[in-house]
């Protein structure tokens, strides 16, 4: 899975001919280990439809302020470079996919 970073938002995000789900997260954050797996079959599952991306927020600190991300774990869901939906917390896989269905 490509990690988002400060020097590849504009390709990835801005740029993107399909919604992008970002999984904004950290490796001390226990939530976010139980969340990565579901995030990871999403990111196969729907490679077609979507892009999948991760943001460790520690080493992309600019990224999280940006955004306003408070919590981790955060999906962001961004489509035609904007951000069209935010899940945050543990959630289960079918929330997921039904938020990211919701914008295809």
């Amino acid at each position: 899975m490509t990690e988002l970073t400060q020097d590849n938002f504009e390709k990835e995000i801005l740029k993107s001919n399909k919604p992008v789900l970002v999984d904004f997260w950290a490796p001390w954050c226990m939530p976010c280990k139980l969340i990565a797996s579901t995030v990871e079959k999403l990111a196969v599952e729907m490679k077609d439809r979507v892009s999948v991306l991760k943001s460790n927020v520690d080493e992309n600190p600019d990224i999280a302020t940006e955004l306003s991300i408070m919590n981790i774990p955060t999906l962001v869901l961004f489509k035609d470079g904007k951000e069209v939906s935010r899940i945050i917390g543990v959630n289960s896989k079918e929330a997921i996919e039904a938020k990211i269905n919701s914008v295809l």
